[in-house]
C-alpha cells in the first residue's frame, strides 16, 4: 500500500480572489476592522500605486483612485468549499484547513494520473483558470504541508526522511502557536523549527505545555494526524457575486466561464454529467432573471457548455445590469466511459457532432424552435406522433409506409364521376388501407386510405369515409 502523500493548497489571496477583485483594473483593498482599518490584501492594481499591506486606509486611499472592502467571510468559506468539490476530481480525501487553504491526499492518485509532475501540473493549471494564485507544497504529512505553504515554500517532498532536515529550516512562525507562547520562544532566542526540536521534549512540555509538543510530533509524523474528510454537496450549486454590475451580456461571460469551470470539476469527481443547467442573474431591484439550458445528452464539457451559455446570451435582454450570477444543478446523471473510434467519421463520433450541433441550435433559437418528432404506438395518423425533444427514441407498432408530409385538417375533395379529383382526376394507385380505432379516447374514425396519382403526376396519400357520407379527403402528399 502507497504511503500517504499530502499536497496543501494554499491561496494566500483568497480574500480578494473571493470576490473577484485581484484583476481588476479598479484599484481595490481589504481592510481590517478598528477604529484605525489597515489595508490586510489588495489586488494588483492597487500594489501598482504603490499601496502595501499594513498601510492605513486613509493613506492608501490618498495615493489614487482606491475601493476599500471589508473581508468577506462568507464569500471566501464558499469560495474554498468550492474549490474543494472541484478537488475531488483528484483524490477522494479532500479536507478544508482554513481560512485560505486545503488538503489533498494524493498518494493513492499518482498512479492513475501519471505521477506527481503530472497530478501537479494539473491541479496548478486547473486552480489558475478558476482565478486564483495558488501555492503548492507536498509533503507525507498534512501539517508539515500546511507548515510549508505557511513559510512560502513550493516543496515536493515524497521521502519521510528528508522531512525532518526541511522542517528544520522554517521560521518558528510557521507554527501558528498562541501568541504568548512565540514571545516566550523568541525570548529564548529560538528562530527556527529546529532549534524548537533539539529542545529536550520534557522540558519544552513542562515550559509550553504538552500541545506544542503534540504539534511538532504531527508535523513530523510521529502522531497521528486524522483530517476531517470534506463531504461535497448532493446537487450543485453556486453563487458568484461579481466585482462590478454588468450592463451587458457580454460581461458575464468571464464569471460564468468559472462557474462552469467549478460544475466541471464537481462532476468529474462524482462520475456524472449535467443534462440541465438553472441560472439566474441577481438583480439589485427587479427579480432574478431565469433560464435553462437543456442537454439532449449528459456533458461536463466545459467548452461545449460554454458555447451553448453563449448563444442563449446573445438573444438575452437584460432588464437590468446584473450584481451576481447563480448556477444550480440538480439532477446528476451517471455518465459512462466512451471507447473512442479507431478511424474517424464513426458511426458514435457523427451521432455525438450531431447532438452538439443541435444542442447549440436549440440554445440559439430556442427549445421550441429545435424540435424532434416521435412515433406514439396508434394507428391513427393524427395520433400516431408528437413533438419531442430530438434524438429522443420512438415505440411504434408495426405499419405500413406513410407520408411524412400530412395536411391538418385534411382537405375536402370534389368528386366528379364518381372519382375524386385534385388537379385533375385521381387514379388509385395501391391497394387500400383500413385504418378505425379511437374508440377508447371519444375520437372514433374509419377510413380507407390510397396513395393516388393526379394527371401531373403529383401523388398524394387520401381516404374515403367508410360511414356517413363517404366523402373523399386528401391527407398527404407523397414523396
Amino acid at each position: 500500500m502507497r504511503a500517504s502523500l499530502w499536497l496543501c493548497l494554499g491561496l494566500p489571496a483568497l480574500p480578494i480572489e473571493a470576490l473577484g477583485l485581484r484583476d481588476s483594473p479598479q484599484a481595490c483593498v481589504l481592510t481590517t476592522a478598528g477604529r484605525e482599518p489597515r489595508v490586510r490584501i489588495g489586488n494588483r492594481t492597487a500594489y501598482a500605486l504603490g499601496i502595501a499591506p499594513g498601510m492605513r486606509a486613509g493613506a492608501a486611499q490618498a495615493l489614487g483612485d482606491v475601493e476599500v472592502y471589508t473581508r468577506g467571510g462568507s464569500a471566501e468559506q464558499a469560495a474554498l468549499e468550492a474549490l474543494a468539490a472541484w478537488c475531488g476530481q483528484f483524490t477522494s480525501v479532500v479536507s478544508l484547513a482554513p481560512p485560505d487553504g486545503l488538503l489533498l491526499e494524493i498518494g493513492q492518485s499518482l498512479t492513475l494520473f501519471g505521477g506527481v509532475a503530472t497530478l501537479v501540473e494539473r491541479v496548478q493549471a486547473g486552480v489558475v483558470d478558476l482565478g486564483y494564485q495558488p501555492l503548492l507544497a507536498i509533503a507525507p504529512t498534512p501539517l508539515a504541508a500546511i507548515f510549508f505553504v505557511r513559510a512560502q515554500q513550493e516543496v515536493c517532498i515524497t521521502d519521510p526522511r528528508q522531512l525532518h532536515a526541511l522542517l528544520s529550516r522554517l521560521p518558528l512562525a510557521v507554527l501558528g502557536v498562541d501568541v504568548r507562547i512565540a514571545e516566550a520562544l523568541a525570548g529564548l532566542g529560538l528562530r527556527e523549527v529546529g532549534e524548537c526540536l533539539h529542545l529536550p521534549r520534557d522540558g519544552l512540555a513542562r515550559r509550553f505545555g504538552p500541545a506544542l509538543v503534540r504539534l511538532l510530533d504531527r508535523a513530523l509524523g510521529r502522531q497521528p494526524d486524522p483530517r476531517l474528510p470534506f463531504e461535497p454537496p448532493a446537487r450543485f450549486g453556486r453563487l458568484l457575486d461579481l466585482p462590478h454590475e454588468a450592463e451587458d451580456t457580454q460581461a458575464l461571460q468571464f464569471a460564468a466561464r468559472r462557474l462552469l469551470l467549478e460544475l466541471t470539476g464537481f462532476l468529474r469527481a462524482r462520475g456524472a454529467g449535467a443534462r440541465q443547467l438553472d441560472w439566474r442573474l441577481v438583480h439589485r431591484h427587479r427579480r432574478e432573471t431565469q433560464f435553462k439550458l437543456t442537454l439532449l445528452t449528459p456533458s461536463r464539457d466545459p467548452e461545449h457548455l460554454g458555447q451553448l451559455l453563449r448563444s442563449r446570451l446573445e438573444r438575452l435582454v437584460l432588464p437590468e445590469p446584473v450584481r451576481a450570477l447563480r448556477l444550480i444543478v440538480d439532477d446528476l446523471c451517471p455518465l459512462a466511459g466512451v471507447t473512442l473510434a479507431l478511424l474517424p467519421g464513426s458511426k458514435e463520433q457523427s451521432q455525438a457532432q450531431s447532438l452538439a450541433f443541435l444542442e447549440r441550435l436549440r440554445a440559439r433559437l430556442g427549445e421550441d424552435a429545435v424540435r424532434g418528432l416521435r412515433l406514439l404506438p396508434d394507428h391513427r395518423p393524427e395520433a400516431a406522433w408528437c413533438f419531442c425533444s430530438p434524438g429522443e427514441a420512438s415505440s411504434s407498432p408495426g405499419m405500413r409506409s406513410r407520408p411524412l408530409w400530412l395536411l391538418d385538417p385534411p382537405q375536402a375533395l370534389v368528386v366528379a364521376e364518381g372519382r375524386p379529383r385534385l388537379r385533375g382526376s385521381l387514379e388509385l394507385m395501391e391497394r387500400g388501407e383500413r385504418i378505425e380505432g379511437g374508440w377508447w379516447d371519444g375520437q372514433p374514425m374509419r377510413r380507407d386510405y390510397f396513395v393516388a396519382r393526379n394527371p401531373l403526376g403529383g401523388r398524394y396519400w387520401v381516404f374515403r369515409e367508410v360511414e356517413g357520407k363517404r366523402r373523399w379527403f386528401v391527407h398527404g402528399i407523397c414523396d
